[in-house]
């Protein structure tokens, strides 16, 4: 095999301060290779066995986005490296970060990794401990912060679940509260009825005029507050006409459950003379209870609503990676932000056509989560925000936009950076879409992109619609 002389070797950058120990041993265990123009030097994800010096010609570093090649940049200089540039850690199961293909006609110098890794911690001992110490500082701050950026995304959830858990509940108390005190009015009517103060012959009208009542409760229109008004103004004009008293009393309820003057005409013609005042007053006690009955039941399906949407986005009892309708995902992580969204307008464009994917479900919500935060802390909690999903060659593609003042052009090329953030000290950490690249792009081999001017800010994350061989992220 061909090899360099140590003078040689010292010519190149990466060898000019060794000694001339060190270059013999290089010279001894480096040998030439070449490529042809258009053949792969190393592939992505393969073990890290060999490091490369080139020499001579032009090579691309490309990665896999998305299941395509993307070239991230090119290289002609002579003694840049690649290939198993970590092979001085001690890591398991070392992989190549990147392909790299020769475009023109290449020769490169070779290394065996498990030779040079243990050479260069012998000779360099500090700086191996400087390089280690600042290689695993950063790896574990990363994933302190990241577990620490979780559970603040995380926390704000619970709080915002916690308000929207209220609301319903607090209303389901109250209507329980009024109902008791309906039902013990309709106790007391019972009582008059058991001491003949409304005669039992009247009571099969009562009973028919209370269930074509209920019947309209189901069907009563929303009346805007003027048109209530006007309609409770009407309602208790009647009443005051045909002397039954506390009109404006029973005015809004009668209303509020669609017993407008013209049903109140046609159905109360059907009771018998003597028995109107009773039948309104039987009426509003009959509505009132069917209306409560509705909140209550109207409050606990939100509960329930929300409870689901709890356990469908902490994905509970769920296998990590399963087939789901991203559809699903998406509605239920905007559930975990209605407190955010309630000076928001939210438009959902999806198309439902679109088929289940193989995912990381419980992951995927985390990306959305963050993904969701970020435009709404740009919008300042108003604006429009945008969720649409659509179908891309062999990719399904879930677009978030949001009307923002958008990202600055000098820093867009930096956004997935670790620790890169434009938030006010103490908001982020600069791990969100960081975190986010990995999950999509390493876990699903998607792609994220983003397209931006001010107004209009648009991620785009591209999943493929049937699973691709996932790395470890």
């Amino acid at each position: 095999m061909e090899r360099l002389t140590p003078a040689e070797l010292r010519e190149l950058f990466l060898f000019e301060k060794l000694d001339d120990d060190q270059l013999d041993w290089l010279a001894d265990h480096g040998h030439i290779e070449t490529r042809e123009a258009g053949t792969p030097v190393l592939t992505e994800g393969e073990p890290a066995t060999c490091f490369f010096v080139l020499l001579e010609g032009t090579v691309a570093l490309c990665r896999n986005i998305g299941g395509q090649r993307v070239e991230v940049s090119r290289s002609s200089l002579r003694g840049s490296y690649f290939g198993a540039t970590q092979a001085y850690l001690e890591l398991d199961q070392p992989t190549y970060q990147m392909t790299v293909e020769s475009i023109t006609a290449t020769s490169m110098l070779q290394f065996d990794a498990d030779e040079i890794g243990p050479t260069i911690r012998a000779w360099f001992p500090m700086a191996m401990h400087l390089l280690e110490g600042l290689f695993w500082g950063m790896r574990n701050t990363q994933a302190t912060v990241g577990q620490h950026e979780r559970l603040t995304a995380l926390g704000a959830l619970a709080a915002g679940l916690t308000h929207e858990l209220n609301n319903p509940a607090a209303a389901a108390v109250r209507a329980t509260a009024a109902l008791r005190e309906r039902v013990a009015g309709m106790r007391h009517k019972l009582a008059l009825l058991a001491q003949g103060a409304i005669d039992p012959a009247d009571m099969p009208a009562l009973v028919k005029l209370q269930e074509k009542a209920v019947e309209r409760v189901a069907k009563a229109p929303k009346l805007s507050p003027l048109e209530a008004s006007d309609a409770e103004d009407e309602v208790a004009d009647w009443l005051d006409e045909h002397d039954i008293s506390g009109g404006w009393d029973v005015a809004p309820v009668l209303v509020a459950a669609g017993l407008d003057v013209e049903w109140l005409e046609s159905s109360l013609a059907a009771c018998p003379v003597g028995v109107t005042g009773s039948a309104v007053y039987w009426l509003r006690y009959t509505v009132e209870t069917e209306m409560l009955m509705n909140e209550i039941e109207d409050a606990t399906t939100r509960v329930s609503t929300l409870v689901g949407a709890a356990k469908q986005y902490s994905q509970m009892d769920r296998a990590p990676f399963q087939v789901v309708d991203v559809h699903e995902l998406l509605d239920s992580t905007l559930v975990m932000f209605g407190g955010k969204l309630k000076d928001v307008s939210l438009v959902k464009d999806y198309d439902r056509t679109l088929p289940a994917i193989p995912a990381y479900a419980g992951e995927l919500n985390q990306v959305w989560t963050n993904m969701f935060d970020n435009a709404l802390s740009a919008m300042g909690g108003s604006g429009t925000l945008t969720v649409r999903t659509f179908k891309r060659d062999n990719d399904l593609v879930v677009e978030i936009g949001d009307t923002g003042p958008g990202i600055p052009a000098e820093v867009k090329s930096r956004i997935f950076e670790p620790f890169f953030t434009t938030k006010p000290v103490g908001e982020g950490t600069g791990l969100g879409l960081e975190i986010s690249w990995r999950i999509v792009v390493n876990k699903h081999h998607g792609d994220i992109r983003v397209e931006s001017v001010p107004g209009d800010t648009r991620f785009q994350v591209v999943l493929p619609l049937e699973a691709r061989s996932a790395a470890s992220g």
